[in-house]
This record gives structure tokens, C-alpha cells and sequence, in this order.
């Protein structure tokens, strides 16, 4: 499946949305594995306290002697926290259960908001141990100290956004909160997608919600889109992205549809246009 595409410098994108159950995750792991496959190696930094990105490759609690909480106070270098998954040029940072109070400890510390961008620079002086094209950071589902960090480390954010009512006026705040953070905190940051997930085109509320944030949003809405599939839903509780899983079913299809469209944004794969961002 390697489509023979160039490696590039490492990008790092936040994979954010601070609503729940939006795909944000699953997003996460599989964008990571489709772009694995098609010749990138790809680091995700499971940012989330419930780890379900760590789970969702395979990555037992008893193999995660450290982990990102231990990157975040020091304990540790970004490197040596990452753990080889079962696909090859898929690596992760796991979620240990201490991230969960890594807020509040966060909160005394020197630049707590810059702790996994520091980290993440002086990673890729390593360029030996740290040798990847992109980092995925799954962030939580919320807006708080944890996902500001990814918002500071990030090159750019990324949005899963399920097709349903009021998904719009949580995007725009979202779209708000980011642009805050690229005032005060990284100029480098912005929305450079969107993609709609658990689409079901049979419902045609889903369908309206889709045209209102292309509308809305523009270029920056990809193309591709994941739809409800029982295979992506069933993957994570075999510790697999769901390309191992089955690689024939509807979902990985999406996803590497997905991937692809987002090489051609990077400028890796021919079709590439220029990046939109909405007022």
C-alpha cells in the first residue's frame, strides 16, 4: 500500500474537537495507520486521560510504563516514551492513568502550556531516535490545560465533526478557541480540516448538517468522509486500527480516502490545492 510518496519535515497536527463521542479518536488511529500505509511514519500522542487511543493499537495498561504524563513534568523525554504498535511506521506515546490529575499539577508548573511543545522540539533534534513525517496528537474532549498544550505544540488542528444538529455552532467555538490560541500563544496554528464522520447519507438531517459546514466552512472540509461502519466500531476492542482489522470494509476504505486527500493537502501525492481557512 506504500504509494511511494516523499517523507516530509515532521508535521505536528491536534486532533480536536471538545465534544465527545465524535469520532475524534478513531480518527486519530486510523488517519495515523492509513498514513502509515501509504509510506509515512506517523507518531500518535495519546493527550486523552481515558487512553482509548493506546487501547484502540493494542497497547495494554501493563505495557505502558511510561507514557505522555511522564513527558509532560519531566520525568521523561518524548522518545523514550514511545511504544512500537503491531503496524510497522505507526508508533504511539500511550495515556497512563496519572494523566488523568496532570492538570492540576500542571497548573504550578513553568510555561504549563508549553510542556509538550518543548518536548516535542527537542525531540526532533533527535532526528535518529524521533524520525517521523507526522505526530497526531489525540487530544481530550474537553478545552482545557491538556488540549492548550496540543494547541501550542500543533503545526495545525484537525477536526472530526459528526453530522448531527447543533455540530456547527460547537465548530465555530472550537474555530474561536483556535484562533485565540494562534493570537496569544502560536501564530503557526490554524483550522486546516474538517472531516465529517459516522455519516449516514440514509438521514437526511445528517446530509443537510454536511452541506451547512462545507457551506460554512469551505475548502477546508475534506472531501472524504468516514461513514457509521461496524468494522470501525469493532477494531478498537481487538486492539487493531481498523486497516488490520479488515482491510476490505467500508471504513478503511474512508480512511485511506482520507489519508490520501490529506497527503495531496501536504503537497506529498499530486491533486494538492491550497489550504482555505474560514473567517
Amino acid at each position: 500500500m506504500d504509494d511511494g510518496s516523499v517523507r516530509p519535515p515532521c508535521r505536528v497536527i491536534a486532533v480536536v474537537n471538545q465534544k465527545g463521542g465524535v469520532g475524534k479518536t478513531t480518527t486519530a488511529v486510523n488517519l495515523a495507520a492509513a498514513l502509515a500505509a501509504c509510506g509515512q511514519s506517523t507518531l500518535v500522542i495519546d493527550l486523552d486521560p481515558q487512553g482509548n487511543a493506546s487501547t484502540g493499537v493494542g497497547i495494554p495498561a501493563n505495557r505502558r510504563k511510561v507514557g505522555v504524563y511522564d513527558v509532560l513534568i519531566g520525568e521523561c523525554s518524548l522518545a523514550e516514551a514511545v511504544v512500537k504498535t503491531e503496524m510497522p511506521m505507526f508508533d504511539i506515546v500511550p495515556s497512563t492513568m496519572d494523566l488523568s490529575g496532570a492538570e492540576i499539577e500542571l497548573v504550578d508548573m513553568p510555561g504549563r502550556e508549553r510542556r509538550l511543545a518543548d518536548a516535542l522540539l527537542e525531540a526532533k533534534k533527535q532526528t535518529k531516535a524521533f524520525d517521523y513525517g507526522f505526530v497526531l496528537i489525540d487530544c481530550p474532549p474537553s478545552l482545557g490545560l491538556l488540549t492548550l498544550n496540543a494547541l501550542v505544540a500543533a503545526d495545525g488542528a484537525f477536526a472530526p465533526l459528526q453530522a448531527e444538529f447543533l455540530a456547527l455552532e460547537g465548530l465555530s467555538h472550537l474555530k474561536r478557541t483556535i484562533d485565540l490560541v494562534a493570537e496569544r500563544l502560536n501564530p503557526r496554528l490554524n483550522l486546516e480540516g474538517i472531516v465529517i464522520t459516522m455519516m449516514d447519507r440514509r438521514i437526511r438531517l445528517a446530509e443537510a448538517v454536511a452541506a451547512d459546514v462545507r457551506a460554512h466552512f469551505g475548502d477546508i472540509v475534506y472531501k472524504a468522509e468516514i461513514p457509521r461502519n461496524v468494522r470501525v466500531s469493532e477494531a478498537p476492542s481487538h486492539g487493531k486500527p481498523v486497516l488490520l482489522y479488515d482491510l476490505n470494509c467500508a471504513g478503511s476504505r474512508a480512511y485511506l480516502n482520507l489519508a490520501r486527500e490529506f497527503l495531496q493537502r501536504e503537497g506529498l501525492l499530486p491533486g494538492g490545492s491550497a489550504k482555505k481557512v474560514a473567517a
